[in-house]
């Protein structure tokens, strides 16, 4: 089994950052590709960015040259900084990644969301 613990959402205004975290554990032998998702009310939940495991990125055109994911692969931590933030963004964020298992077994886990909301 594998759990995603995300922190560092909130409250901030139009132009403001935050930084989320998300740390991966249990029975893990790899993490591959990591990522982050949001869903703002009402609608489809949607890409934000994602990670490889060697650091290749990928992100949504809104968010590009705003938003930055990163990894830490010994603390088996994806990370997504924030910048200019605006009322748009706001949605719940979700952590994913996918891997493998110490079982043999590949995951494609999802954390339990943090909420940012971004005033104006």
């Amino acid at each position: 089994q594998v759990a995603l613990v995300e922190s560092g959402g909130g409250l901030v205004q139009a132009g403001g950052s935050l930084r989320l975290s998300c740390a991966a554990s249990g029975s893990i032998y790899s993490l591959n590709d990591m990522g982050w998702h949001r869903q703002a009310p009402g609608n489809q939940r949607e890409l934000v960015a994602t990670i490889t495991s060697d650091g290749s990125t990928n992100y949504q055109d809104s968010v590009k040259g705003r938003f930055t994911i990163s990894r830490d692969n010994a603390k088996k931590t994806v990370y997504l900084q924030m910048n200019s933030l605006r009322p748009e963004d706001t949605a719940v964020y979700y952590c994913n990644a996918v891997g493998w298992a110490t079982t043999g077994r590949d995951f494609n886990s999802w954390g339990q969301g943090t909420q940012v909301t971004v005033s104006s």
